[in-house]
């Protein structure tokens, strides 16, 4: 008899069940991909010869950590780069992508958005009144916003080709917008434009969230450079700390100046016995990935049965791990947030409440109850409080807790009164 453990009423119960059934042939696409890049990730161990050696780590100024620089080596193989820089020194993913943005972008020069406005924390990077924004340095901003939720290629065209315009800034995700994620080919339509107008401009993309979801990334389809956070997807929940970023060698080059110093680059930076959970994170990442993705569209099935909008749809193809929920008012959001986290392994005792979250001009209310703090590759629900009050779902190291918290949260939602 199936036991439960959770005290799910039968009516959710039997909710997910039915869910489950009808999402067996979308599952199926997400095997496929995960045993794809399973192989691509086991290929690429062999290829730079991993050995127990390598785990080690180093102390102090870090030179000669073949770790460290291995996994730079496999880094480059899998997003195929010239190079990549992979740091435990990337305090999160807007500090890899701020590295990369001031790799290709000096005083003077401008960066185009064609993707609309960034997340909070990225833009304020940019167009902020803080001591270190490339506003304060100098460099431009320009944006194209997106046309029913896509890229608008002819805005796109007429926009790129200016001489000042040296960069041109693709956000994958979402981030706290009401858009599509966007896929490899959606990305590869974007490069083909700006090459054509503006064949010296840097393309890079944010590819947080978007790691592992295809066959393919942002770099093998013309993107110059691109960066994540590897307690998102390539950390693949093992990871403590970090990012990484990977592109053209000077680019990189220029990234690491960033990190750390000029002229130091990459040639510091200990590792202090942390290699190991970067490079069993990385092999695990395809298949954490995927359960994230199954975690992902089995909130969308259940929770559009119950009513609420959900974007993407359950038989839409995902190029991200999130999930959103319109949610419409601020109370269905906390009971939701509350479900989440009560599913929870670590901190389930807690109930989430909005904060004043650094970064982020309105209270966000956040469920997380990680084994590392912040870490969006584990099961984690936030949104901004504020109209059209969307709430973002994400993660799920396994699918069967994943599946756990999203029924916690239905029974929350429906023992509130707010659905069914």
């Amino acid at each position: 008899m199936e036991e439960n453990f959770l005290g799910l009423s039968e009516r959710v119960i039997a909710l997910g069940r039915e869910a489950e059934r009808q999402l067996t042939p979308y599952f199926a696409r997400i095997d496929e991909i995960c045993d794809y890049n399973t192989q691509k990730v086991l290929a690429a161990f062999r290829r730079h010869r991993v050995s127990d050696t390598m785990f080690a780590g180093t102390t102090g100024y870090g030179y000669d950590d073949q770790g460290r620089d291995t996994l730079d080596e496999i880094y480059a193989d899998l997003f195929g780069t010239e190079a990549a820089l992979v740091r435990l020194g990337f305090v999160n993913g807007t500090h890899a992508l701020s590295c990369a943005l001031f790799a290709a972008l000096e005083p003077g020069d401008v960066m185009l958005s064609v993707t609309g406005a960034p997340y909070d924390t990225l833009l304020n990077t940019i167009t902020g009144d803080c001591a270190g924004s490339m506003k304060r340095y100098g460099i431009g901003y320009r944006q194209v916003d997106m046309k029913d939720g896509m890229p608008d290629l002819a805005a796109i065209e007429a926009a790129a080709g200016a001489p000042e315009i040296k960069m041109v800034f693709l956000q994958r995700s979402r981030g706290y917008a009401v858009r599509q994620t966007l896929s490899c080919a959606d990305i590869e339509a974007v490069c083909k434009v700006v090459r054509r107008v503006n064949p010296n401009a840097v393309i890079m993309v944010d590819n947080c969230y978007g790691e592992f979801t295809e066959k393919l990334e942002p770099t093998q389809v013309g993107a110059d450079l691109c960066a994540g956070s590897l307690i998102k997807n390539p950390g693949g929940g093992l990871a403590p700390t970090g990012g990484y970023i990977a592109g053209r060698k000077d680019l990189i080059e220029n990234a690491s100046f960033r990190l750390t110093a000029p002229g130091i680059g990459g040639e510091c930076g200990c590792t202090m016995g942390q290699n190991r959970l970067l490079y069993q994170g990385l092999f695990m990442a395809p298949h954490v990935t995927a359960q994230a993705v199954k975690t992902a569209i089995f909130c969308a099935q259940v929770m559009r049965e119950l009513g609420f909008a959900v974007d993407p749809a359950p038989e839409t193809p995902r190029y991200d791990i999130i999930q959103t929920i319109a949610f419409g008012a601020p109370e269905p959001i906390c009971r939701f947030c509350e479900g989440i986290q009560a599913g929870a392994p670590v901190d389930s005792f807690v109930t989430p409440e909005p904060w004043a979250m650094p970064g982020y001009e309105d209270p966000v209310i956040m469920a997380a109850g990680a084994f590392v703090q912040g870490a969006s590759i584990e099961l984690s629900a936030d949104a901004p409080m504020r109209e059209p009050y969307v709430c973002y779902m994400q993660g799920g190291l396994t699918y069967s807790s994943g599946k756990a918290g999203i029924l916690l949260a239905a029974e929350k939602l429906i023992r509130s009164g707010l659905c069914w």
